[in-house]
């Protein structure tokens, strides 16, 4: 469409509307016309899906998305993005030496790789936290430039950029090769960046530590530091608050404080071992799941953790998850391998007998345990392991009780998550990336399907929700509950997952209401997903001061001296018998150390006992949130703690 000799173009904005403008306009001048503010604060921009910088030509009808750093992931990105550079471009100016490696801005903040004569010091690193400064200071334009492969090699190679030549030589050969040029400084890139190094406002190193190039341990060494960048100098402090108080909540300090879990180097990376209190949560977590799902009709299997290769070539399981697999090991006349996941044999348990339709839903359960081929850099803690208990089921149902099924599982997450009093969560739609051949099971019609009729059920639900492309699983979509930590990152637990295409591959049936043969539909659900990561998030959330319900000491007795520990020793049994857990602590110590000591154990509750409650048959109560609560009779306060357990208080 013309106007007055200029072409026009239709703008599709994020809120729906249409705006017209002229053919050739950038990104930045669409955005100006919409709002100065908003220009300001743009970082990057998304047309047609394609995130691109600010600088970008539009040409044709598209649809446009604005980003800020305040906005997403993406418009944050772009910032840190071209605050590597302004660091790349420090280092370079106060060690000329050093080779550029990579340099990607990451969920938080960004890292860049370098080749240097020695390891950063923490001197270095103020020196070059201040030469950032300057060149923020110098607000110097950032300008892209595209070369060909040829002249891209050519460039580096005389700028002696090893590492980038070689990147540059992985790419295909016709293809035409960005560069980002600010002042003297150029580096070879994809963007997006913003429109000049001003326009980042406050910085902060963070940590260095040794990288090998590519992350193969056969290269060379680099040395990586990682940084983070703001709009606003306040945010760099609350920015250092946050990693000081997730420091403070790390699972790993907490879990070797107070003897919760262990990792050996003889037992091996990413296969941690649970302490006796430790055990005892996760005993208790078994057990308080496995009975909700009792009382809801499941029936629990065992199956081993084993399984013929060909159990994974049936299930499609192989093709898409044969690389985080443990290798195959070869027994007579099978391969046999530790098995990833429990879908495969529970399609061959329902399929032991044949069904009715009467007989459905089926509700299979299983506390399995799954095996993952981690490589040892990316295990942690209980976060990430190696092995690891799944609190598994898989509902077979007919097509007309998806919806009631997909409905109780999403009423038992939320009664999960109010027994544990978890309030900042948010359901999303993990949907397949159509153009990922790879990862996907390529049949459009069963994923067209699946997405429709859970999209569907979640809105009759009343669910609110948001969609993410590319988070599905291989053989269908799911709802992923994402939980907000104390810290602030989302973390995945709860997962219902829909499922047409194992039964297909199974070759599952049911008999028909019409005396037919029909095909069942999966819902693969984890509640509390594995009991590693459970474990994990509920350390960090509680810092290790567990509800009362599953602390594994939930009383301590202590005595003020020796004269009071037969009273001491029958208070204990008679706590005993009510099954409450209760350690005595009747050391020859002052009580005021007893008693801190104790604390720091993270007890709920301990009783205090001295010459005035042996006399009167009572016990001094201090509680572990308001301290000295007073003196009352032993049955008392087993009435209390029974009452606080039974509502999961505390």
């Amino acid at each position: 469409m013309e106007n007055g000799g200029f072409i026009m173009i239709k703008v599709t904005l994020k809120d729906g509307s249409v705006k017209e403008v002229e053919s050739g306009k950038s990104v930045l001048d669409v955005a100006k016309e919409i709002s100065e503010g908003l220009a300001r604060m743009a970082t990057c921009a998304s047309v047609d899906d394609k995130v691109v910088d600010l600088r970008y030509i539009l040409k044709d009808d598209c649809k446009l998305e604005i980003h800020t750093f305040e906005s997403d992931l993406d418009g944050k990105k772009a910032y840190w993005h071209t605050t590597s550079h302004i660091m790349a471009q420090a280092i370079k100016r106060l060690m000329p030496k050093t080779k550029l490696a990579i340099g990607p801005a990451i969920d938080e903040g960004f890292y860049y790789d370098f080749d240097v004569e020695n390891n950063f010091t923490d001197e270095d690193k103020l020196k070059i936290e201040e030469e950032m400064k300057k060149i923020i200071k110098e607000d110097l334009p950032i300008e892209k430039f595209v070369l060909s492969r040829k002249e891209a090699i050519k460039l580096m190679e005389e700028k002696g950029e090893n590492y980038k030549v070689e990147l540059i030589k992985d790419l295909p050969e016709n293809e035409e090769i960005s560069f980002y040029k600010q002042g003297e400084f150029v580096d070879l890139c994809s963007g997006p960046h913003l429109m000049s190094t001003g326009k980042v406002k406050a910085v902060k190193l963070l940590s260095s530590s040794g990288a090998y190039w590519r992350g193969d341990e056969k290269n060379k060494m680099l040395q990586r530091i990682y940084a983070i960048s703001f709009p606003k100098a306040s945010q760099v402090d609350e920015y250092l608050a946050k990693l000081e108080e997730a420091k403070q909540r790390d699972h790993r300090k907490i879990g070797k404080e107070l003897e919760l879990f262990m990792t050996h180097k003889l037992v091996g990376s990413g296969l941690p071992m649970y302490l006796p209190n430790g055990a005892t949560i996760r005993r208790l977590l078994e057990r308080y799941i496995q009975d909700k799902e009792v009382a809801l009709g499941y029936s629990h299997v065992y199956t081993p953790s084993l399984a013929n290769s060909e159990l994974y070539k049936v299930s499609g399981h192989w093709d898409h998850y044969k690389d985080d697999m443990f290798p195959v090991m070869k027994m007579d006349t099978e391969e046999i391998v530790l098995r990833p996941m429990n879908c495969p044999h529970h399609m061959l348990v329902y399929k032991n007998k044949m069904h009715s339709y009467r007989d459905l839903p089926i509700r299979i359960g299983e506390l399995a345990h799954d095996f993952r081929f981690e490589d040892s850099g990316s295990v942690c803690g209980l976060e990430r392991v190696r092995e690891m208990c799944q609190n598994d089921a898989h509902l077979f149902v007919r097509p007309d009780q998806i919806k009631e099924e997909v409905g109780k599982v999403v009423e038992l997450i939320l009664s999960v998550y109010k027994d544990f009093g978890f309030k900042d969560y948010e359901f999303r739609l993990s949907l397949r990336d159509k153009e990922d051949k790879e990862k996907y099971f390529d049949d459009d019609e069963m994923w067209n399907k699946a997405e429709g009729e859970l999209r569907e059920i979640l809105k009759e639900l009343g669910i609110n929700f948001y969609e993410a492309k590319g988070e599905a699983a291989f053989y269908g979509p799911k709802l992923d509950v994402q939980l907000k930590s104390a810290v602030g990152h989302d973390v995945t637990v709860s997962t219902c997952q829909l499922d047409f295409l194992l039964p297909e591959r199974f070759e599952l049936e049911y008999v028909g209401e019409d005396g037919k043969m029909h095909r069942p539909v999966v819902i693969h659900r984890a509640i509390l997903g594995t009991f590693d990561r459970f474990m994990c998030f509920l350390i960090e959330e509680t810092k290790g001061a567990f509800p009362l319900w599953l602390s594994p000491v939930q009383v301590k007795v202590l005595t003020i001296s020796d004269n009071f520990i037969d009273y001491a020793k029958e208070v204990v049994e008679k706590l005993q018998k009510e099954n409450i857990r209760v350690e005595l602590d009747d050391r020859n110590e002052k009580i005021g150390y007893k008693i801190r000591e104790t604390q720091l154990q993270k007890v709920p509750y301990m009783l205090v006992l001295g010459e005035k409650e042996v006399k009167d048959k009572l016990v001094a109560v201090r509680d572990r949130k308001q301290g000295d609560i007073g003196a009352m009779k032993l049955d008392e306060f087993i009435s209390k703690i029974n009452e606080e357990v039974k509502n999961r208080s505390n």
